[in-house]
């Protein structure tokens, strides 16, 4: 399998600790080991290390001390950290009496909330790795990245399919049942079946909840565990100003990969037209808007823009400064454009794109039509934002 350079840049001066978060599978710990060879590292994916050092934390701070300094000078990894919250007090104790650094890697840290574990108290910078972006690849296929997402194994494989169906199975097992994040186990997988059918659509809690057999606030509870392991994220109405015709509480929730999204609802698309295919699509996007922002260090807001009579724009940036709308069709026309125009009119956006399966970029009024492609590429060298 090739081997892809990630864009994430983790550079800490000395004595300077990070988290880095990140799904299952999405290559953290080969980055960390591709990119600190010379760091010492403890795998906590290992059970017996598990058992030995939840039993006796204190031994992390002897097998470190017991180490050269030369060795010392790189940061220390401790992968799947969250498995053993009790080592979070030595690792606190390491930085603060021996100058140590520390990279910190995991899938989740509501395993360490929910026990109290010491999150260092902004001692850490946080990282988060997300699943490859176009950037890192150069040029893709459209319909593999939307049919086989962009996990790297289920990216750079043929045979996708059993792979996905696998780690979305194990990683109910592991992420959610496993570390006891719920104890309904039933309820839970029949809310994570809905969450496929209704990604990407607003949220509504108690439709949810009946599906499930359970209240709308565990159905709440739920969506904040696929936040916080983060298998999702919420994206929530644009709201500047009061409106009697904006809809301002229900969020969307997408899911972190969009071959998982779609192998939930066993999708499988065979031609760029249709609107399976721009669900997906618009899906694809906002994975790279979310990657982008991070990976940027820029952290703009991703909000959504609707009305009571259903105008709508699926994408605002930064605070309402860049509208834009996707549209999985080869041609743009006015009634495509009829959400932007109504935000533009009530808003005044810097920006205002539709981005889409045109092939040449072009200008309609103040709406850029904006080639998906093009629109990546602009996007990754700074240039929409």
């Amino acid at each position: 399998m090739q081997k892809v350079k990630r864009i994430l840049d983790i550079d800490l001066p000395p004595k300077q600790s990070a988290f880095l978060w990140g799904p299952r599978k999405i290559g953290k710990s080969f980055y960390l080991k591709d990119t600190f060879p010379d760091s010492l590292l403890f795998d906590f994916l290992k059970t017996d290390l598990v058992l030995e050092f939840t039993k006796r934390p204190s031994l992390l701070r002897e097998q470190i001390l017991a180490k050269s300094e030369n060795l010392l000078k790189f940061p220390i990894i401790l992968d799947e950290v969250q498995k053993v919250p009790p080592i979070m007090d030595e690792v606190h104790w390491l930085i603060e009496n021996k100058g140590l650094s520390f990279i910190l890697c995991g899938s989740s840290a509501r395993k360490l909330k929910r026990g109290k574990a010491n999150l260092l108290g902004g001692r850490a910078w946080r990282y988060e790795m997300f699943p490859l972006v176009t950037r890192e690849l150069g040029d893709v296929d459209l319909l593999r990245i939307l049919n086989q997402g962009m996990i790297p194994d289920h990216y750079l494989q043929d045979h996708y399919q059993k792979s996905l169906r696998g780690y979305i199975r194990d990683y109910l097992k592991e992420e959610v049942f496993d570390e006891g994040l719920t104890r309904n186990i039933p309820a839970f997988a029949r809310f994570f079946d809905a969450v496929g059918y209704s990604h990407g659509e607003l949220i509504n809690y108690s439709n949810i909840a009946r599906d499930c057999g359970v209240d709308a606030k565990t159905v709440k509870e739920y969506y904040q565990i696929l936040i916080d392991t983060l298998l999702g994220r919420m994206v929530e109405p644009f709201k500047r100003k009061q409106s009697r015709q904006i809809i301002t509480k229900a969020p969307k929730f997408y899911l972190f990969d969009v071959g998982v999204a779609g192998n939930m609802v066993k999708r499988h698309l065979l031609e760029e037209k249709g609107e399976l295919f721009g669900k997906a699509f618009e899906h694809f996007i906002f994975t790279e808007l979310a990657a982008h922002s991070s990976y940027s260090d820029l952290h703009y807001t991703i909000n959504f823009w609707r009305t009571r009579s259903g105008q709508e724009v699926d994408f605002i940036l930064d605070e309402g400064r860049i509208a834009v709308e996707i549209k999985g069709k080869s041609h743009i026309d006015s009634k495509d454009m009829k959400g932007l125009v109504a935000f533009i009119d009530e808003y005044s956006p810097q920006k205002a794109l539709i981005v889409c399966n045109e092939k040449m970029e072009r200008l309609h009024g103040e709406i850029r039509i904006y080639p998906w492609r093009k629109f990546l590429n602009d996007l990754w060298e700074g240039r929409i934002i």
